[in-house]
């Protein structure tokens, strides 16, 4: 058991290092979100037109965080031994709304390369336990020395009004602390800034209906971690970071478009030779008494200019080709695809006419990066669904999800009626049904209710279903009186 001053001293440990990651995780997120501070080639270009583009963007870091998230979605969770998924935990899945927060999740690990699950029991119903994904700039996870997978402690930080609150997780106990919230400030005095410096210090929180520190009955800490692009020695990898010094050169790319358009994109006439045309000035008795130049933009708005002497040319010289600059952005846009996996059809937008295999074989990529997170994310729900179990006291389901697995719904995305003739083909081999229906995408109650309704079709109308099951099965069809005719029987022997 973790003394006050062991607790304070993990927390600000825990709190350094997630401060250290939250300027990456503001940089990935403001990419995602379309917030992108404009890169200029030369000081010259940001001079002139850093005003006029400082809010454009050309979004595609959204597209290739999007992609494989929208693929990943969990259809059930199965324990080693058991031949079905958890109905149970799936029922908890349900009721903490998951089903849309897992997505959430998914998405936060793509975009800032981790997210984390917290799992707590619910005093008021310990069947039920609350199961949050949370928010990579708020919670951090320390691992024992030499593990990645083995949680020593767990912070979740956060602000709420003018209080920062922080809870640190640990094994066998869980500890509450609280602070004001004080803005940073760089124009106080020393000894304003000394008092900050205490008043912003942990302070245990003040709880009434609970102990401060509080047990922790799992015996392990509840938050997991839901890394993106692990690897052996360094930290996770966003798939945001890589994308955005393309992005950059992107959006420049457009800068210098919309500035060629905007002055070099008709053709251009100059006069040489000759003098700014002048007007005179006039008096009141209209006496000449000066001279003043033509005013130019008049000239420009009517198409009519006049010049006297015999040296006056006028010349041209041709529009700008822009064609060269949306070339440039499509090979660019195309680097990005190839880097990151993403179809070119999901950025590039152009569509000819593909056959389906073809189309598919564009997204293989996709696929596989798909499946290579739904790995990476696996191991992290399963024992998720270890910390459910553990909440609600199952302890030997608790083992047995250990080396469980989580049911997805297949990441290639596939016709209905490719996907249903695969299916066939598979009944014919020999899968069952309710393999089959799952292979369809369909989740664990969905399945039991097309189970149950097979079996009530069949206790209804049980000749037409087996007949029905034959023909698809590829078994040979008995006739109306329910036995071969002789010459069937010796072709068959033959």
């Amino acid at each position: 058991m973790a003394t006050i001053e062991q607790a304070l001293q993990l927390v600000t440990l825990l709190e350094a290092e997630l401060q250290q990651r939250g300027r990456d995780i503001a940089k990935h997120n403001a990419f995602y979100g379309g917030q992108h501070p404009m890169k200029y080639a030369s000081d010259e270009f940001a001079k002139f037109h850093g005003d006029r583009y400082k809010d454009f963007s050309d979004n595609w870091t959204q597209v290739v965080a999007d992609s494989p998230v929208e693929r990943m979605t969990v259809t059930g969770i199965q324990a080693a031994g058991q031949m079905q998924a958890d109905k149970e935990l799936w029922k908890v899945w349900q009721v903490n709304g998951l089903d849309v927060d897992s997505q959430l999740g998914f998405l936060g690990s793509v975009v800032n390369a981790r997210s984390f699950v917290l799992v707590w029991g619910d005093p008021a119903n310990p069947d039920m336990p609350v199961v949050t994904f949370e928010d990579p700039g708020q919670c951090i996870v320390a691992y024992e020395p030499g593990s990645r997978r083995l949680r020593r402690a767990a912070l979740k930080r956060w602000q709420d009004g003018n209080v920062d609150y922080a809870t640190l997780y640990l094994p066998d106990e869980v500890w509450k602390f609280e602070r004001p919230h004080l803005a940073v400030s760089t124009d106080k005095s020393p000894q304003l800034s000394d008092v900050d410096e205490a008043l912003k210090r942990w302070q245990p929180r003040d709880l009434v209906d609970e102990p401060n520190p509080q047990p922790n009955p799992m015996g392990v800490v509840p938050m997991v971690e839901l890394p993106n692009k692990p690897s052996l020695a360094a930290d996770p990898i966003s798939d945001v970071g890589g994308v955005i010094a393309m992005q950059n050169a992107i959006n420049l790319l457009w800068a210098q478009l919309f500035t060629a358009a905007d002055y070099a994109s008709f053709p251009q006439r100059v006069i040489m030779g000759a003098e700014r045309p002048m007007l005179p000035v006039l008096n009141a008795q209209g006496e000449v008494i000066g001279s003043k130049p033509v005013d130019i933009e008049k000239f420009a708005v009517d198409r009519v200019m006049m010049f006297n002497g015999k040296d006056v040319k006028i010349g041209e010289w041709q529009a700008a080709n822009l064609t060269m600059y949306t070339g440039l952005i499509e090979v660019a846009v195309g680097h990005l695809a190839a880097q990151t996996r993403t179809p070119q059809h999901y950025l590039i937008g152009k569509m000819a006419n593909l056959a389906e295999g073809a189309l598919l074989a564009a997204e293989t990529g996709l696929v596989k990066r798909v499946e290579e997170k739904q790995i990476w994310s696996g191991q992290g729900l399963r024992e998720m669904a270890r910390l459910i179990a553990l909440a609600r006291g199952e302890t030997a389901k608790a083992d047995a999800l250990r080396s469980g697995r989580i049911l997805w719904k297949d990441a290639e995305s596939r016709s209905h009626a490719q996907l249903a003739d695969a299916l066939l083909k598979l009944k014919q081999v020999g899968f069952p049904f309710e393999w089959l229906a799952h292979k369809y995408g369909l989740t664990p109650t969905e399945v039991a209710e097309v189970m149950e309704m097979r079996a009530r079709e069949l206790d209804m109308d049980p000749v037409t279903e087996l007949t029905r099951q034959m023909a698809g099965s590829g078994a040979p069809m008995l006739p109306a009186g329910g036995e071969q005719e002789p010459e069937d029987l010796d072709e068959e022997a033959a």
